[in-house]
């Protein structure tokens, strides 16, 4: 069976490293984003130019249309699901509770939540046996922030993070008797684009302080791990949490 592998929100950081090594794995790409149409289409070019396999499929995540359409094509172009990386995220803006708007709170509970749901709604009907699949892999990237809370104003983003935890735990006993395995990793302050607008290189010094390694992560090392849950070596790993976070 051909391997065909979904990354969502892979065009930069920790979704590309994903797709990247998915691809020298042996996967058949979909690298998807929202927006970054020119660096999600790098990514596939760049696994294209060393022998793999690797669409760009441009879908918002957090739309269940989208989302379906985004399976469809991988569909038609790569063939069967047989491992999806739900990496799609966003912080949204830090603010206090009592100054959320709805609005803000809606795009984040939309891609970090609401799109579990119609990806993996789309995947398993791919996978399950119940509808004529062979089994897949489900990994869904959280954070550590579902434990600690994260940084003041963060609170969306760590409930949103903390709801992905028991959606992961949920769909495990509901699909793996299917064939499905669904695992959750939640990585600690890793080097990726998303720590610019809440503190950059001040932020990566303080977190590094505060973590017993001694230093922030790398989308590679997180990368390493998602492939893992992916692979045939964690066959018996199901409905896990997955911390690789230097032990913060």
């Amino acid at each position: 069976m051909d391997k065909v592998l979904i990354v969502t929100g892979a065009g930069r950081g920790i979704g590309a490293a994903i797709a990247r090594m998915g691809a020298r794995e042996g996967f058949a790409v979909c690298v998807n984003y929202a927006a970054s149409a020119s660096a999600a289409e790098e990514v596939a070019a760049d696994i294209r130019a060393k022998g793999g396999r690797a669409i760009a499929v441009q879908a918002d995540v957090s739309v269940q249309a989208d989302a379906k359409r985004l399976f469809d094509t991988v569909d038609r172009e790569l063939g069967t699901v047989t491992a999806l990386v739900n990496n799609a995220g966003i912080t949204g803006p830090l603010v206090a509770v009592e100054d959320i708007d709805e609005a803000g709170l809606d795009r984040v509970i939309g891609v970090n939540v609401l799109s579990l749901f119609w990806c993996c709604g789309e995947a398993v009907r791919r996978m399950a046996r119940k509808h004529g699949g062979r089994g897949g892999s489900i990994v869904n990237i959280g954070s550590i922030a579902s434990r600690y809370g994260g940084m003041p104003g963060m609170i969306a983003y760590s409930a949103s993070k903390g709801a992905l935890d028991s959606f992961t735990v949920a769909l495990a006993k509901e699909v793996g008797h299917e064939g499905v395995r669904v695992n959750c990793l939640r990585p600690g302050t890793t080097k990726t684009d998303i720590l610019a607008p809440l503190g950059g290189n001040e932020l990566a010094a303080r977190v590094a302080a505060n973590t017993p390694l001694g230093r922030i992560g790398d989308p590679d090392e997180i990368a390493e791990a998602a492939l893992w849950l992916i692979s045939d070596k964690a066959s018996f790993t199901h409905g896990a949490i997955l911390d690789v976070s230097g032990g913060r």
